[in-house]
């Protein structure tokens, strides 16, 4: 993948089921500054649409990208505001 973006932290929280990778992300998503990228490292398959309906959902953060690996499903995820 080439990234478009920089990465300003990244989360694991692979190995945790719904709802743990929306809870998590929605944390450190909280900590973040306007404009920067949070990565998400999941390998619960269901954080493809969780977080996506999620970040839908939620002003002030913005799903960037989601890109599906063979054990991990990796989510970028911007502050907007």
């Amino acid at each position: 993948m080439s990234a478009e973006f920089d990465i300003t932290e990244t989360l694991d929280v692979k190995g945790a089921s719904c709802p743990m990778p929306v809870v998590k992300t929605k944390s450190a998503a909280d900590e973040l500054d306007e404009g920067e990228v949070l990565e998400v490292l999941a390998t619960d398959p269901g954080s493809m649409s969780d977080i996506d309906g999620w970040a839908e959902g939620t002003d002030g953060v913005e799903l960037i990208d989601q890109v599906e690996g063979d054990d991990v499903y990796r989510h970028y995820v911007r502050k907007t505001e």
